[in-house]
Parts: C-alpha cells; structure tokens; sequence
C-alpha cells in the first residue's frame, strides 16, 4: 500500500486558515522549502516534523496521518 503523506492536510489547513505557506514555515521554524516539499509530497516527515506541522494547524498529530476525508466529513473527525 502507499504510504500516507499528511499534505492534504496541510494544504487544506493553511487554505482555510489564510496564512501563506512562507509565513506559516516560518511560525513553525521549517525552512520554507522543506515544507513546500513536504506538502507536494516529495519528502518524507519525520515524526517530529509532524508534531511541528500539527502544533502549528492546532490539531493534534494523528490527524495528519488519517486517510484524506471530504470537507462535509471534516466535524466527524474532530469530534473523536
């Protein structure tokens, strides 16, 4: 099986939350383009690049990993 990158995620997040992706590399102390990469999903993320991502949305880490839902179906995941 393929291996889940949490890029779907991050675009969606920082789409709905307006901030560009240069500003939001930069909250997070990520070099802008490690995380452009990360979120085209050329680079693989090591988990405490997660934690970093997911702090910096304000949501919790498993949620970068779980499979890319609709946008109707985004309460029924953060609701848990």
């Amino acid at each position: 099986g393929a291996e889940r990158q949490p890029t779907s995620d991050c675009r969606q997040s920082l789409q709905q939350s307006r901030v560009s992706q240069q500003d939001f590399a930069y909250d997070i102390e990520m070099d802008r383009t490690y995380f452009g990469g990360i979120e085209r999903g050329e680079r693989n993320v090591a988990i405490d690049n997660i934690e970093r991502i997911a702090k910096g949305l304000k949501i919790s880490p498993h949620l970068l990993l779980l499979a890319p839902t609709a946008p109707d179906d985004d309460a029924e995941v953060m609701t848990d």
